[in-house]
């Protein structure tokens, strides 16, 4: 999944940044509100966390113009003011939920999750395809209750495809979801995770199909 950060306090963005890339995240970093705002116009997101104090634009500013432009994305909005009219006037907005600071990280990654499995259709962080699971929250997959060995990268493009069964899903696709702009990932990247994917699964009922001019599928054998 791609995630935008708009945060101007470097700790804590930097905190966000790590924690959800290591479990697999394409993250993004804005300090400022107007490019923040400038970027969401043209870029697609899974996620928005969004600081409201911020310089150039606020953040109920940004809010604001993202849901004008019809952007829904869902957005975790973070603030320092407890006030309830504050978190009132955010979820008017259109913010699908809060933070107020300081907060602990573990929440911040369970509300994030809750974002993304409603965003993507799921009731529960597990997420089925025959014989595969895929745990969101606790980051594992097994078949037939077998374990898979996998590299953060190998387990989100196992989750993207799972979550779209019987679509194709480019490599330019999954290209975005798994990197970000301050990273430049070789044009074969995503084939080698793609080749160590089927490695893992090859005795098992489930395959990854490629098409030609549009992507791979996750298929029953």
């Amino acid at each position: 999944m791609r995630i935008l950060i708009v945060e101007d306090t470097p700790e804590i963005a930097k905190a966000i940044e790590q924690r959800f890339e290591k479990l697999g995240h394409a993250v993004d970093w804005e300090k400022n509100g107007v490019t923040a705002s400038e970027l969401l116009e043209v870029q697609a997101y899974d996620l928005v966390i969004l600081d409201m104090m911020l310089p150039g634009m606020d953040g109920f500013s940004v809010l604001k113009t993202m849901r004008a432009r019809k952007k829904k994305t869902p957005v975790l909005v973070l603030t320092a003011r407890s006030a309830v009219e504050d978190r009132i006037s955010a979820l008017d907005l259109g913010a699908d939920d809060y933070l107020i600071k300081p907060f602990d990280y573990r929440e911040l990654d369970a509300r994030a999750r809750a974002l993304l499995r409603r965003s993507d259709g799921f009731a529960d962080n597990m997420i089925r395809f025959e014989d595969l699971v895929i745990d969101r929250s606790g980051r594992t997959a097994s078949v037939g209750g077998r374990p898979l060995e996998l590299t953060r990268r190998e387990l989100t493009i196992l989750e993207i495809l799972s979550a779209r069964p019987g679509r194709f899903v480019s490599k330019d696709e999954l290209i975005e979801q798994l990197f970000g702009f301050d990273q430049d990932p070789s044009a074969n990247a995503i084939e080698q995770f793609v080749v160590r994917l089927r490695r893992k699964l090859a005795d098992t009922n489930i395959e990854i199909r490629t098409m030609r001019g549009l992507g791979y599928q996750i298929a029953k054998i």
